[in-house]
């Protein structure tokens, strides 16, 4: 088995492939070629949620993530994970990584992916808001799908003065209270939403009520219990969304018009960290990068 280390994970994940791994991952999880567990969660006291999520794509293979959310941390990152991928056909365990990075990376990849399939073509400003882990992984990811004349980052006190004006508005932040009100938003604005507040939401109610299209990644993900899922979503209901990799296998339409107020509300699902692990196997293999160990079978 190959064990990578953060470090080694940070080098050797391709940002320009990834995109194009996230998309083909959702067509697959969306055309029923793919299988995934919503994410299943154990509470450590008060202090935070170990995840559980389990994949499997035919683009990127078998695996798990065990993920901590402690959102307390100070020292270290509220997200830390851990991701070990096994052989398809035999079950073998072929790599354990790290999976931290992962999870910041292809969060802000799959909200970009996003806004690269449901903001308006002439899209030029970017409005992020928040800044900590995720608005800088956006930072990274958006100018990967579009082409940005201008990009606003904005922290707790800016949010308005950010959003308004923006063609796409990206947050990023742990706020039970909205911080994106829909009467901001421009004609024709496309919205994407990462963060997760306990106890509420970072969106105005208004703007999952009230978009023309909302997108999710998985709606069983979507609407399912915490920690899985985002109750925000509940009032629009399942028949009231459509899945990224409907858009991108062409079942489902997206964005029909300039004016349309578009939502991307993610909860993060499995296929996503299988497909960024997959990258990440296939360069360590290329490069001989990794420590290989074995698993011995010990018998009776």
């Amino acid at each position: 088995m190959l064990v990578l280390s953060r470090n080694e994970v940070e080098e050797l994940l391709d940002l320009d492939a990834l995109l194009d791994a996230l998309a083909a991952a959702h067509a697959e999880l969306s055309t029923g070629n793919a299988s995934l567990v919503p994410r299943v969660g154990s509470r450590a006291g008060d202090a935070g949620i170990l995840g559980a999520m389990l994949a499997y794509a035919p683009s990127s293979g078998l695996g798990c993530k065990l993920v901590t959310l402690f959102p307390e941390n100070r020292d270290r990152p509220t997200h830390q994970a851990v991701i070990a991928l096994f052989d398809p056909a035999t079950g073998t365990p072929v790599a354990l990584m790290d999976g931290t990075y992962i999870t910041a990376m292809r969060t802000a990849a799959a909200a970009a992916l996003a806004t690269r399939l449901l903001a308006p073509p002439d899209a030029r400003v970017l409005a992020i808001l928040g800044t900590g882990v995720q608005s800088q992984s956006a930072q990274e990811m958006f100018p990967r799908a579009r082409d940005f004349a201008e990009v606003r980052i904005a922290g707790r006190g800016e949010f308005e003065n950010a959003v308004r004006g923006a063609d796409v508005v990206h947050a990023t932040t742990a706020s039970p209270e909205p911080i994106v009100r829909f009467d901001w938003l421009e004609p024709g604005a496309h919205v994407s939403s990462v963060g997760y507040g306990a106890g509420g939401s970072e969106l105005d109610p208004a703007i999952v009520e009230r978009a023309d299209v909302v997108v999710v990644e998985q709606r069983d993900s979507a609407f399912a219990p915490l920690p899985a899922g985002a109750p925000e979503l509940d009032p629009r209901g399942r028949d009231g969304v459509v899945e990224l990799g409907e858009i991108i296998a062409g079942t489902a339409a997206g964005r029909t018009s300039g004016d349309q107020i578009t939502l991307y509300k993610s909860v993060g699902v499995a296929v996503q960290d299988l497909a960024a692990a997959a990258l990440v196997l296939a360069a360590a293999r290329e490069r001989g990068a990794g420590q290989e160990i074995e698993l011995e079978e010990i018998s009776a």
